[in-house]
């Protein structure tokens, strides 16, 4: 689908606005995905919206949106140890856009430090976090933009 765009979400994301409100807020993933669908029918792309809480899965998916328009995942619980979810992205010949509600480096500071080290940054093309549920949106207006200028 040239003209797509994945929005992936990892473990326990199906449980937003249920886990933890104090630090992932009250909205919920169906929320996130409204919002997102109309950022996608303002710009005109298809947006592919799902989410996941098996890693075998995400590889899949990522597999699937290798040369679509663009892809935004919030890996959460992938973000520390799922080698072959970056292996994945790493083969994506899409750019990538890595969004976590919370923000991952403030949290190490009152948790466990290693929450502050994505290793799916080092495939992601932006990194968007701490901003909320609005990172989603911030994600899909930067690959609309870059599917503006590519077209």
């Amino acid at each position: 689908m040239a003209n797509a765009v994945y929005l992936l979400n990892g473990p326990n994301l199906n449980l937003l606005g249920q886990r933890e409100p104090h630090i992932y807020g009250s909205t919920t993933l169906a929320d996130v995905e409204a919002m997102s669908r109309a950022v996608a029918d303002r710009h005109g792309f298809d947006l592919v919206f799902r989410q996941t809480n098996r890693e075998y899965e995400m590889v899949d998916w990522i597999q699937e949106a290798r040369t679509s328009a663009g892809l935004v995942i919030n890996p959460a619980g992938f973000t520390y140890h799922a080698v072959p979810v970056l292996d994945a992205l790493k083969m994506c010949e899409c750019p990538i856009v890595e969004v976590h509600i919370s923000n991952i480096h403030k949290r190490a500071e009152t948790e466990a430090s290693w929450r502050a080290d994505s290793i799916m940054s080092a495939a992601a093309s932006g990194v968007i976090a701490g901003l909320g549920v609005h990172g989603y949106v911030l994600a899909l207006e930067h690959l609309a933009h870059l599917i503006a200028a590519k077209n």
